[in-house]
């Protein structure tokens, strides 16, 4: 699994970290009941605090994409079938601000649509 951490980035480091782990999942470099590394482990390979792992797994945990088995580490889940309604309005209610950003800086839905579509080639790596 690869995560690079950009320090003077406006996101911050957990967020880098949360966003990477998901990164490796859509790219099927983690699947389904992989175990990641310890928050130890990873916080010395990344050269940032435990803490800051810990809360990028426990905010994975809360979306239901790991599964924190004490004493055995976190671990990928499957993707649910469906996802939940609650869990797609707090999607929605993510991606909203960005795309009324978007829309009065000018762009229409088509070029919303095609930046959208590039970007998850590019997080896909096609």
């Amino acid at each position: 699994m690869f995560i690079q951490i950009e320090p003077q980035s406006d996101t911050p480091i957990y967020a880098q970290v949360r966003n990477g782990i998901m990164e490796g999942i859509v790219r099927g470099e983690l699947t389904p009941g992989d175990i990641l590394p310890s928050v130890r482990s990873l916080a010395g390979d990344l050269g940032v605090n435990m803490h800051t792992v810990n809360k990028s797994y426990h905010e994975l945990e809360s979306k239901g994409i790991i599964r924190i088995v004490p004493k055995s580490g976190a671990v990928i889940c499957s993707p649910s079938e469906k996802i939940p309604t609650q869990r797609l309005n707090q999607i929605s209610e993510e991606l909203r601000p960005v795309l009324v950003e978007s829309l009065v800086a000018g762009m229409n839905e088509k070029e919303i649509t095609e930046l959208v579509t590039s970007i998850i080639l590019n997080v896909k790596g096609e």
